[in-house]
């Protein structure tokens, strides 16, 4: 069974997080994907989180948004690197890249150059701020748009320091925004036949999955604050609680949940309680009613209270670690997680984060090494021996 994206041939630029990420969910539903790495590889082969993977060009962190891509070494600044991409844009059906708005247009690969040999092509840049306005030319990182987009504001506990998330969210956010456009593109090249230049900021997707809490201030007028681990719902059963051995979360968000809570717990009097009688009680009343759940909650493990609440009706969840996680027995029925073969073996990587009936995502391509496919992409493209050999004492390839 095909995949959806199959037959589709990408151009790949991208490096470091959001690009590769987006161009990687692409590849794993059937694309074609030709990443163009510099000579040597990208810098993100080689973060040292990992010294013994990362000294071999294998960082973790880049294998987990590469694999399914051929590799491409090239030398931009050379003339002869730009005559091969302008070969191969004659049949690509997209071109990707996260440079500096303008650096491809200076290398004479920018959308408007490309348009011209391929008038067919769909072409999306990924930037910080976007193409056009004051700050179109400033780098960017994701730790610099959580901080300018209020994700810091309002994370972390009432009166501490702002607080970043726990792993690159803005990269994440910008990524699957960008394979939304791209597959968008896509469909509507289908019955138009137009080429489409797409141009995704990480300021704007960021801001876009924010909405929620944007328009609660544009609308309404509501600042918003931190509120530690209570969720956006401000029901304060929603909310971190202490049990025998660390924490717990609850997610008791309705009636019918705080009812099962009480219940489960052995406090149905909680309901009698003219305090608690309602959720804006509940509110008002927030600390004893803790201390009341939390005088129960502390007298039994987490693993015990996730079990019984969850049997209950009352939804709630044991903290778990990375490690954990990967572990969870509900991932052995959604095939999330995939063995691979790496440089040393078979090794666990993530696939699509959603199920198709048919054709969905895997990994079928290992992460390669910096200029793996090189000769294979030239030759598929028409290039003979003597001219690949020609590229390679030029330091083109």
């Amino acid at each position: 069974m095909s995949k959806p994206f199959s037959g589709v041939k990408i151009l790949d630029f991208t490096q470091v997080f959001a690009g590769p990420f987006s161009s990687f969910q692409l590849a794993l539903l059937g694309a074609d994907v030709i990443k163009v790495e510099r000579l040597g590889g990208e810098d993100s082969r080689f973060t040292p989180l990992s010294k013994e993977w990362a000294d071999r060009g294998f960082a973790p962190s880049w294998m987990a948004t590469n694999a399914n891509k051929r590799i491409l070494g090239l030398d931009l600044k050379k003339p002869e690197s730009v005559e091969i991409v302008q070969r191969l844009v004659k049949d690509a059906d997209v071109v990707m890249e996260n440079f500096r708005p303008g650096v491809m247009d200076r290398l004479g690969i920018g959308y408007d150059d490309l348009v011209k040999i391929n008038p067919q092509l769909i072409y999306c840049g990924i930037s910080g701020f976007g193409r056009e306005g004051p700050q179109a030319n400033t780098p960017s990182y994701d730790g610099k748009i959580q901080a300018l987009t209020g994700i810091m504001s309002i994370t972390g506990h009432e009166g501490g320091a702002p607080l970043r998330a726990g792993f690159a969210v803005c990269d994440a956010l910008t990524g699957m925004t960008a394979s939304f456009a791209i597959s968008s593109a896509l469909f509507q090249r289908t019955h138009t036949g137009k080429p489409q230049l797409i141009d995704v900021a990480m300021f704007d997707s960021t801001l876009s999955f924010l909405s929620p809490t944007v328009v609660d201030w544009t609308v309404a007028g509501h600042r918003q604050r931190q509120f530690g681990n209570q969720a956006i719902s401000r029901k304060p059963t929603a909310n971190l609680f202490k049990v025998k051995d660390g924490h717990l979360l609850l997610a008791v968000n309705n009636e019918g949940q705080f009812i099962s809570l009480v219940n489960a717990i052995g406090k149905p009097e909680i309901m009698d309680d003219p305090r608690f009688a309602d959720w804006m009680l509940r509110v008002e009343n927030e600390a004893p009613l803790r201390e009341i759940i939390e005088s129960v909650l502390t007298t039994e493990d987490a693993a015990h209270w996730d079990e019984k609440l969850n049997a209950a009706g009352a939804p709630a969840a044991r903290i778990q670690t990375i490690e954990e996680a990967v572990a969870y027995p509900q991932l052995e029925h959604r095939d999330v997680l995939q063995t691979v073969e790496g440089p040393d073996g078979p090794m666990t990587m993530i696939g699509s984060g959603f199920k198709l009936a048919h054709g969905g995502g895997s990994i079928d391509r290992p992460p390669a090494k910096p200029s793996e496919h090189t000769e294979e992409i030239l030759e598929a493209a028409g290039y003979d021996a003597a001219e690949i050999e020609a590229f390679r004492k030029q330091g083109a390839i």
